[in-house]
């Protein structure tokens, strides 16, 4: 058995689902719908893929009526409810919950996290050749620029006038391409839904942007975003501080997001937040 998830994914429309009307309308609709989230967060507790063995051994209605605390007979009609909707299914008698994994994702989350921290454990061994002067892999491609090359490329902006997103990818190496800024906020919006969103893209939000994916390196926003929107921590499912954009995009905030640092930590005092910013607003002008 895998290590217990700390969270399950429920959809916010779950209740306008055609099963849990169905369900809502029977006699102890309560207690079949509290047996429901019951099955689910013990599913996510034992991380067995949906499948419900203790010791190898299917659980059975007078196990989960021990566990749950709740009457045997209401136990029964509850699984007999779920098996008729297709929410359930028996497998050599052991119950699991029908595509467990397509809707919780749980596999990739713990292979994403497995990733991540590979990655960054190659991105330090890089930092680490590159001060010794083994390597000449860029990885950060702004420490190969000389400073004559950036007084020139100052001035270049100065006559010309630019706006920041030219005098920044000047900068950088040619091989980066240019960013889609709206495209990032987009993919924030849409993957950190627990967290504040922007409603207004300045200058140095821009710059703080490039310097993320010079981190990143080739690892997409997205893959970083849902690393966030996966920590209790940072989204404060767990405490009351959780992150925002800018404080994910300090650069050694990213680094500690990709290194897993905030994966499991826990929001029990103020001195657990002596490193973070405390939020205050719920929209951030930015």
């Amino acid at each position: 058995m895998s290590k217990s998830a700390q969270w399950i994914k429920i959809e916010t429309d779950i209740f306008e689902d055609e099963k849990m009307l169905l369900i809502d309308s029977l006699p102890e609709s309560d207690s079949i719908l509290l047996i429901w989230f019951k099955l689910l967060c013990l599913a996510g507790k034992q991380n067995n893929k949906g499948v419900f063995v203790f010791n190898k051994i299917p659980y059975t209605t007078k196990m989960l009526s021990t566990i749950f605390r709740r009457e045997e007979e209401i136990i029964d009609i509850a699984l007999k409810k779920f098996e008729e909707y297709g929410m359930i299914q028996y497998v050599n008698k052991a119950i699991t919950i029908t595509n467990w994994g397509k809707h919780q994702n749980l596999d990739k989350i713990e292979a994403n996290n497995a990733y991540m921290r590979e990655y960054m454990r190659e991105y330090r061994k890089k930092q680490k050749e590159i001060a010794i002067g083994k390597s000449e892999d860029k990885v950060n491609r702004k420490v190969n620029i000389n400073s004559a090359d950036k007084d020139k490329e100052s001035d270049k902006d100065k006559n010309s006038d630019k706006n920041i997103d030219n005098t920044i990818l000047s900068n950088c190496d040619n091989e980066q391409p240019p960013l889609d800024y709206q495209a990032i906020i987009n993919s924030f919006h849409s993957t950190c839904k627990s967290l504040p969103g922007i409603i207004k893209l300045t200058d140095k939000r821009k710059k703080a942007i490039l310097s993320v994916r010079e981190i990143l390196d080739g690892l997409s926003f997205e893959q970083f975003f849902e690393k966030i929107e996966d920590s209790d921590f940072l989204t404060g499912r767990n405490g009351e501080w959780r992150c925002d954009f800018d404080w994910i995009t300090e650069t050694k905030n990213v680094i500690k997001i990709l290194e897993g640092k905030y994966d499991n930590r826990k929001g029990k005092s103020k001195k657990d937040y002596s490193d973070c910013t405390k939020y205050e607003n719920m929209e951030m002008e930015i």
